[in-house]
């Protein structure tokens, strides 16, 4: 149960150290920023210049307004600690390319586990599981050849045992095109998960109590009457995300794109990325297109000792940080107007390890 709580919700942080106003673990659902599609998690998640694919729905839902063709992207990948995460998406362009829609979905949490209380420490032979879902619908329309705005709304449900929580929330973004002399260059602007907060009930939080009886008197037997456990309603992660992307070198169907791009979000410290993808189409005019990419996050430094979580800590002589490199690459396969891809991304994530991706896309 400790493990559902670190993955799950939120705990108050306390510097001990020099205080700030970072609300470490002060916000609920934060599996909505675990990302989509290996493409953009190979580049660090400084994507959201680039994204006019089906994840552009997460990354900035302006970028799907530059959707080429109808498509679907599945990804799904083991998370640390067990835990498992799932992204699906489907889009479609309309009107000839004006505007797009789509609609995707995500699922993070983990299977049966035991329940260990204090009156049973080896286990009262009942489990609980964890399960973070949400599914959002997508906009996004180009309101000039420079100019794409786009935004999704979500519905997000959270339950930890049978304690359940729902919440709504909107994304906004956009999409400015230029360029820098003979490269094209793409910058954004983008604001995730603005919306209510996270509250909980359920059987879980439905306990037994009893009343003490008054001071001197003989206590007497009596049955526990039911109660209701009132929990803390808690806001969403809310990140404001600055990216930028430009073509460094195109030549033919070769082409080379940095990217860099800076998050503030308000339940740490604000971030920062750069990534770099080098591409090839239609290799030999046979169909096959190939990538390569490569990044750094990064953000301050935090000490172990600086966050107090309700458990013991100590100190770290390294850096505490959930950022860092992360590579991976890209085949695709074009065929008449079908196009199927494969993506593939690692990543590190500092003192919680490092993930491998998978993304399985169809384009028609």
């Amino acid at each position: 149960m400790v493990l559902a709580a670190s993955l799950t919700t939120p705990g108050r942080a306390f510097a001990q150290g020099t205080q700030d106003n970072t609300s470490y673990g002060g916000a609920s659902g934060e599996f909505l920023l675990l990302g989509a599609g290996a493409r953009g998690q190979a580049l660090g998640g400084a994507y959201a210049a680039l994204a006019t694919d089906v994840t552009a729905m997460y990354y900035n839902p302006a970028g799907l307004a530059q959707l080429a063709r109808p498509g679907v992207q599945v990804t799904s990948n083991s998370y640390i600690a067990g835990t498992k995460y799932t992204w699906a998406g489907i889009a479609f362009p309309m009107s000839g390319g004006v505007r797009s829609i789509g609609l995707s979905l995500g699922s993070f949490g983990f299977g049966d586990q035991p329940v260990y209380t204090v009156a049973d420490p080896e286990g009262d032979g009942r489990t609980y599981s964890v399960r973070q879902t949400f599914i959002s619908g997508t906009y996004a329309q180009n309101f000039s050849d420079r100019f794409a705005a786009g935004f999704s709304l979500k519905f997000i449900a959270d339950r930890l045992g049978t304690a359940k929580g729902n919440a709504f929330a909107v994304d906004f973004g956009t999409n400015f095109h230029a360029s820098v002399g003979p490269r094209p260059i793409r910058a954004s602007f983008v604001i995730q998960n603005l919306g209510s907060n996270l509250k909980h009930s359920g059987q879980d939080l439905i306990v037994g109590v009893t009343r003490q009886p008054p001071l001197g008197t003989v206590d007497v037997p009596q049955e526990p009457q039911s109660a209701q456990l009132s929990s803390t309603s808690w806001t969403l992660p809310i990140v404001f995300r600055v990216g930028v992307a430009l073509d460094l070198v195109q030549r033919g169907s070769n082409r080379v794109t940095v990217l860099s791009e800076f998050n503030q979000p308000n339940n740490s410290k604000p971030s920062a990325g750069a990534g770099l993808e080098f591409g090839m189409q239609n290799i030999g005019q046979r169909g096959f297109s190939i990538a390569g990419r490569g990044s750094y996050s990064i953000q301050p430094d935090k000490q172990t000792n600086d966050i107090a979580i309700g458990m013991p800590t100590k100190e770290s002589s390294g850096n505490f940080t959930s950022a860092g490199l992360a590579l991976g690459g890209g085949v695709e396969y074009a065929r008449g107007s079908t196009r199927l891809g494969f993506d593939y991304a690692w990543r590190s994530l500092g003192t919680l390890g490092s993930v491998n991706y998978l993304s399985f896309s169809i384009g028609w």
